[in-house]
């Protein structure tokens, strides 16, 4: 069959038309099916207002990454392998931020809750600091409700601006990761602690933790074999900078001989060491007074020249008498042994673990932080 122009001109445009229509159907046929984005939508939130109108509030979108885990084990780990890396570090502290912003008060508990977590595995990581910081923005908003309903002032209010997570505890997490390795407390004294706190900053804030290891985790024993347990503070001083210094001693004997600090020798000289790499089972924190610091400073210079006693001055009544200052009072952190009765790591932390604490100043009882660091199998 012989084709004209015309029939060859025809045909071109019954092809588009074919073409066409197999694009659009196939168009509406993708449209039909299931799609899912790899990113979250941002929510569409609806408050009322007190005038009766509605104002449309839009959520931040959710940042997903490495720190989402839901485990904290995992969570840790991966917290401990990603803080000698920048852009890791960097994620991490935007993470933290984002936690500090909330639309509306479910937003805000949640955001609370996750705080709360993070500060719980900054505190196993020794990230003492970070850890606190975490903390205070889980009080800060009730603690604000309450001076305004009673009208009182505080001397730390304007920490409320000062304590927020920035691009500085980028490095100074870094720095202070580098710093704490595993390892054997060093002796150190009262000069070198006060010296760390002299920088010559102002301040916005203070804080103490009260660390405890056991002798066996989650249990009340007072010794296994030579094993006591230890128990040491860490103070923290803020910067209106928003730098930070801290600084985690106790108190131990001297052991020049075999026997010393034993029930057999119970007493020695003492010393302080530096407890920044001690591990611990239990802590309880809180943020203090200057007035609270600085006394727990002249406690310190005055250990720095007492003796040891295994039943009347250990490592856990420099504590108890740090966290009295502090206003905060802890119950039954005594018991019996060979030869002995005191204040033992033990028996305190299983004070520590039943709630056994207070506070004893003006504060609100959730304005103590409390951490622990053992599996829960092993609490009885």
């Amino acid at each position: 069959m012989k084709y004209t122009g015309r029939h060859l001109w025809l045909r071109a445009i019954l092809t588009v038309l074919l073409l066409g229509g197999y694009v659009v159907a196939n168009a509406q046929l993708s449209a039909s099916m299931p799609y899912k984005t790899n990113y979250r939508d941002s929510l569409l939130h609806v408050s009322p207002l007190d005038n009766g109108e509605h104002r449309l509030d839009f959520a931040l979108p959710v940042t997903t990454g490495i720190f989402d885990d839901e485990n904290d084990n995992s969570l840790q780990k991966t917290i401990s392998l990603n803080l000698g890396k920048s852009q890791e570090r960097k994620q991490l502290m935007s993470y933290l931020k984002q936690l500090e912003l909330g639309n509306n008060i479910a937003e805000n508990e949640k955001n609370n809750k996750a705080l709360y977590r993070f500060a719980n595995l900054f505190a196993r990581l020794k990230l003492y600091p970070l850890a606190m910081k975490c903390f205070f923005k889980t009080i800060q908003r009730e603690n604000q409700k309450a001076r305004n309903n009673t009208g009182q002032t505080d001397n730390n209010d304007m920490a409320m601006d000062e304590l927020a997570i920035s691009n500085k505890d980028d490095s100074l997490v870094n720095a202070q990761a580098e710093h704490i390795k595993k390892g054997k407390s060093k002796h150190t004294n009262y000069n070198r602690i006060a010296a760390t706190f002299n920088d010559h900053k102002q301040t916005v804030a203070y804080a103490l933790l009260f660390h405890v290891k056991q002798p066996v985790s989650g249990k009340s024993k007072v010794f296994v074999f030579s094993n006591t347990g230890h128990t040491f503070i860490t103070l923290i001083k803020y910067n209106a900078d928003s730098t930070y210094v801290s600084c985690s001693f106790g108190f131990y004997p001297k052991k020049e001989k075999i026997l010393f600090a034993t029930p057999w020798d119970p007493a020695s000289e003492g010393e302080l060491k530096d407890d920044a790499t001690h591990q611990w089972d239990e802590v309880v924190g809180k943020f203090i007074s200057k007035k609270s610091f600085e006394k727990i400073l002249a406690l310190t210079k005055k250990y720095n020249e007492l003796d040891y006693h295994l039943s009347n001055n250990n490592c856990t009544d420099f504590c108890l008498q740090a966290a009295s200052m502090a206003g905060l009072n802890i119950s039954n952190t005594k018991a019996k042994w060979p030869l002995g009765y005191g204040s033992n790591p033990g028996t305190t932390g299983q004070s520590l673990l039943d709630g056994t604490y207070k506070n004893t100043d003006q504060q609100p009882a959730a304005n103590v932080f409390r951490g622990l660091n053992i599996q829960p199998e092993t609490v009885k």
